[in-house]
């Protein structure tokens, strides 16, 4: 029998509401994709695509300006839009953790690293300021920081980019939450500190049986890392599936500008390929498909038209017109 996903949202979408009403910008629009325990999931597109506000609806985060206007989220068989903030409260940190892209955006200048690394504990667990500082000295040790008991006595500007890294992703992983979103872990991070940094979160998904979200600019990260892959434009998932399944036959043009762009060590171009043009204001979408101003392959439909999401094979869906039955039909 198939197995309930973990996290299933279906046609979830999230606004930005200006205070007079007036203006409505739509980073998350109708977005449907499930994650299963112990999978991982990549999420990619460009900046302004969505993909960090998509993390924030997931842990109910959102700024007072934003709110959730539609969809449904389920985890774990509940769903969190029907949750009260108390509840929410006790599943953030707990059931659902978050790295962030910048730790000193997660970690407090002013307590020490066993504080921080502890309070989760804390909070959730109700244990004891000491026990608390000695899971804190463990869970700094799995990260593999050396020296633990002297690490938590010290404050976050003592430590490397990388250090703080593991730091929050030690905070993430303290009370074994079910889910770990992580939002461009890597970004300030070199490349052989990256590597060990991708390999640790790999180690500590096998050894907690996380399932995880990995938002990332690096494709080259989402083919090491993912078994999955969500494609955002604008706010939508304009295709998703597995990744080696999207990355050998990709099927939006998103997308495969995308790959096209990646550099390769056995090209002979002299330029890299870029893709033409910007993304849309997101508070003025066009009618149409988003992404027919910058797509080669636009067609009339395209400019009034949003496409459906079309099934394309197992697990593998896209939002284009190309892969529509009638289109694909017609072009027959």
């Amino acid at each position: 029998m198939p197995t309930e996903p973990l996290l299933s949202l279906e046609n979830l979408s999230a606004h930005y509401v200006s205070q007079q009403g007036t203006r409505v910008v739509r980073p998350v629009d109708d977005v449907t994709l499930s994650l299963g325990a112990g999978e991982t999931l990549g999420i990619v597109g460009e900046s302004g695509s969505g993909k960090s506000t998509l993390a924030l609806t997931i842990m109910r985060l959102l700024p007072p300006a934003a709110r959730i206007v539609s969809g449904r989220m389920m985890f774990d068989g509940e769903n969190l839009l029907e949750k009260s903030d108390a509840e929410m409260r006790r599943v953030r940190g707990k059931r659902i953790a978050m790295i962030l892209q910048d730790p000193m955006a997660s970690l407090n200048p002013l307590f020490s690293i066993g504080n921080q690394v502890g309070e989760p504990i804390r909070v959730h667990e109700g244990a004891s300021f000491a026990k608390a500082w000695q899971r804190a000295i463990g869970l700094l040790k799995s990260v593999r920081i050396a020296s633990p008991a002297t690490r938590v006595t010290q404050f976050p500007h003592e430590m490397s980019g990388g250090m703080r890294q593991r730091i929050v992703g030690a905070i993430g992983i303290s009370c074994e939450p079910r889910l770990l979103i992580a939002d461009e872990p890597t970004t300030s991070l070199d490349l052989t500190i990256q590597a060990q940094y991708l390999a640790l979160l790999r180690d500590l998904q096998r050894e907690h049986g996380l399932a995880l979200i990995f938002i990332t600019h690096n494709l080259g990260i989402v083919a090491k890392m993912c078994d999955q892959l969500a494609v955002m434009y604008a706010g939508r998932m304009v295709e998703k599936g597995p990744v080696s399944r999207v990355f050998s036959a990709p099927a939006h043009p998103y997308t495969k500008a995308l790959l096209g762009s990646i550099p390769r060590m056995t090209d002979s171009r002299a330029r890299l390929t870029a893709i033409d043009g910007q993304p849309p204001d997101l508070s003025a979408m066009p009618p149409g498909c988003a992404f027919a101003p910058r797509c080669p392959a636009a067609m009339a439909r395209c400019a009034v038209e949003a496409p459906p999401q079309t099934d394309i094979g197992t697990g593998h869906s896209v939002r284009c017109w190309l892969a529509a039955p009638t289109t694909a039909g017609a072009a027959a």
